[in-house]
């Protein structure tokens, strides 16, 4: 590796979009996951594809590894520089290059967030359904592979991606899909980029699929005396049917840090559900109607409405701010969140066992989750100073985790497996499957520099 003369040749290219700052490099250096940080030797700024590709290009000839950077909200350590090298920062790659309203659909550049894309979006009717709850990037969220509470109505990431842009390690460009719907053409090579956490290449633009905005919109919160209660009301839901834009479950401790952090009033820290209904006015009336009936055979109290916009607002910002409100519950703590998904039919054992395990344990975890997808958090938190802390905090996670795959489950729904997850990846995918992964990695990337140190163990 010669880190040095690379630095000397991008400078060349970039001029000051390649810093070597102290303080740039220091923000490059982790995600907002609990795991240490590493500098990287520099950090490049490009303006589009082609740039992106010259610096991969200069990488490549000096044997320094690369590590693509979004906003840097990842949880599992994706965009930690471990063997140092350089940081290509691609949120300054910002432009929207075409919207079809007819077609449903938009090229993007890999640094748009979601709510940049929504607010461009608003005035012709469309948006974007994913939504992890972070100011995260697009391309972040497809090499993540990311989700959010939409999910359980309009699809994760991948179901949303057409194409991709993606610059491979010897810097040719290579676009994938289209704008079709459908096509049988060869290697489906665009949902081999989407979850490769930088490993394989780097998405630089994205064709999205869009959806017209629901002609009419309500949210509820309804709460339970049990967690059993609520966890029996989200699985009889989805069984009938009932097409739920969003059902989020938070257990009483996830909705005690909520009512604090957000400033929820009128809430008692209790196992609550977050629901959202789309259609006709008509059809979320009937759709709400029926998830009252299901919730009140469960124990659910009266559903408290959210109609107008803004109450609509306060009640989702709660809820993608409960990472934060965990961390809230215990000043100086990190939080080691994990990220199980299991079959609808499976979710009453996975959660309720799950939360036998944090009262075994003494920890404070709370539990929050995309449950209409079967897919649900805990945010154990730690002192990162304390190996004990870190130690019991892993010993519960591999406990969740193993439970989640006995149940025929995955250790992860949507945060990936980047650093942090990266021994279970053996335990669920096996070793033939893993060998596969491997001989990929190698197939493109034979040198090993892009994102080493993610994904495999060794």
């Amino acid at each position: 590796m010669a880190p040095g003369a690379f630095i000397e040749a991008a400078r060349r290219q970039l001029g000051e979009r390649l810093s070597t700052n102290d303080s740039v490099r220091a923000q490059h250096a982790k995600g907002e996951d609990w795991l240490p940080p590493h500098l990287p030797d520099a950090v490049a700024f490009p303006a589009g594809t082609e740039e992106v590709a010259l610096v991969v290009r200069l990488a490549a000839e000096h044997a320094v590894p690369v590590v693509p950077f979004g906003a840097g909200t990842s949880l599992e350590g994706h965009v930690t520089p471990v063997a140092g090298g350089v940081s290509i920062d691609l949120s300054r790659m910002t432009r929207i290059l075409a919207v079809s309203q007819p077609d449903l659909d938009c090229r993007i550049e890999a640094g748009v967030t979601r709510q940049q894309l929504n607010a461009a979006l608003r005035a012709e009717g469309m948006f974007f359904p994913v939504d992890p709850g972070s100011a995260c990037t697009i391309g972040g969220m497809c090499a993540t592979r990311a989700s959010g509470t939409n999910a359980v109505r309009y699809g994760t990431i991948r179901e949303n991606v057409l194409g991709l842009a993606v610059v491979l390690a010897d810097g040719r460009v290579v676009r994938t899909g289209g704008r079709a719907r459908k096509s049988a053409a060869g290697y489906d090579l665009t949902h081999l980029f989407i979850g490769s956490e930088g490993t394989l290449g780097i998405i630089t633009e994205i064709q999205l699929r869009l959806h017209g905005i629901p002609e009419a919109i309500s949210a509820a919160v309804c709460q339970f005396a049990t967690l059993q209660g609520a966890v029996e009301t989200v699985i009889a839901t989805l069984q009938s049917g009932v097409p739920v834009a969003r059902i989020e479950l938070l257990d009483d401790s996830q909705m005690g840090a909520s009512i604090a952090y957000s400033k929820l009033e009128g809430f008692r820290p209790a196992p609550t559900l977050f629901l959202e209904f789309h259609g006709s006015r008509a059809g979320v009336a009937e759709q709400a109607e029926a998830v009252q009936e299901i919730a009140a055979e469960h124990g659910g109290e009266k559903f408290a409405w959210a109609t107008a916009e803004e109450e609509r607002s306060k009640l989702w910002k709660a809820r993608h701010d409960a990472y934060w409100a965990c961390i809230a519950l215990r000043p100086g703590a990190r939080g080691i969140a994990t990220d199980v998904a299991v079959p609808i039919s499976r979710l009453a054992e996975a959660l309720l066992g799950c939360k036998e395990d944090i009262e075994a344990s003494g920890m404070i975890a709370p539990i929050v989750g995309h449950v209409g997808d079967g897919n649900f958090h805990t945010v154990i938190l730690i002192d990162p100073d304390d190996p004990a802390s870190i130690e019991a905090a892993f010993a519960l996670d591999r406990r969740i985790v193993a439970r989640a795959l006995a149940l025929e489950g995955t250790c992860t729904g949507e945060h990936g497996i980047g650093i942090g997850k990266r021994e279970f990846l053996l335990q669920e995918a096996g070793v033939e499957a893993l060998d596969v992964m491997r001989k990929v990695k190698r197939a493109l990337d034979p040198a090993g520099l892009f994102n080493p140190g993610k994904l495999f163990l060794n």
